[in-house]
């Protein structure tokens, strides 16, 4: 019975040090970004060695994808339930930009930092893209309802983007006003007038 036990408390106390080094490194990515944390900088924060840190992530991709699932995990990026059905361009391209919009607002300096260092580390954008791509790619597929043309598709692409709310956001709009604006253009491109 001791024996179970001390298993038990062993692995709960194993988790809990993998946990810790997770939620470090999550933090030091979304205050500087994953391409300028260091190994030693995030076990110091959690507060092990480095050699327990290699312990529970023989590397950086292994330690950047627990990070990416538990980020995600606590922000995930919006669905497409309740308005993918919608059949007017303007309302579902309205409902769908406000929900993204507004991950991309509450989750602005984590993404921003991803974003800044996957144009330039490989290992970044594999795991950004393995995170952001599916979702994105169904909020995609939503907003075009079907079309396929060229223009709509690239103005969807375009409405989509991080850069682009940021660009909204930096011009003066509130998250609200960007996605109107953005759903009243993805509408248009989209063929209703």
């Amino acid at each position: 019975m001791t024996r179970k036990y001390e298993q038990r408390r062993r692995a709960e106390q194993q988790e809990e040090t993998r946990r810790r080094i997770v939620e470090a490194a999550v933090g030091l990515h979304g205050a500087i970004g994953p391409a300028r944390t260091s190994l030693s900088a995030v076990a110091e924060k959690a507060g092990v060695q480095r050699n327990t840190l290699y312990r529970y992530f023989p590397d950086e991709r292994e330690l950047l994808h627990a990070c990416s699932a538990h980020y995600s995990e606590l922000n995930p990026v919006p669905t497409t339930d309740g308005w993918s059905d919608v059949e007017d361009p303007l309302e579902r391209a309205g409902a769908g930009l406000r929900a993204l919009y507004a991950y991309w607002e509450a989750n602005q300096q984590m993404v921003a930092h991803v974003l800044r260092d996957a144009e330039s580390e490989p290992l970044v954008r594999e795991v950004s893209e393995a995170r952001w791509g599916v979702p994105l790619g169904a909020i995609r597929a939503a907003l075009l309802g079907g079309a396929t043309d060229r223009e709509g598709a690239a103005t969807v692409d375009l409405a989509i983007g991080f850069r682009t709310w940021q660009s909204l956001r930096h011009s003066g709009l509130s998250t609200a006003d960007a996605a109107d604006l953005m759903a009243r253009v993805v509408a248009r491109a989209l063929g209703r007038p």
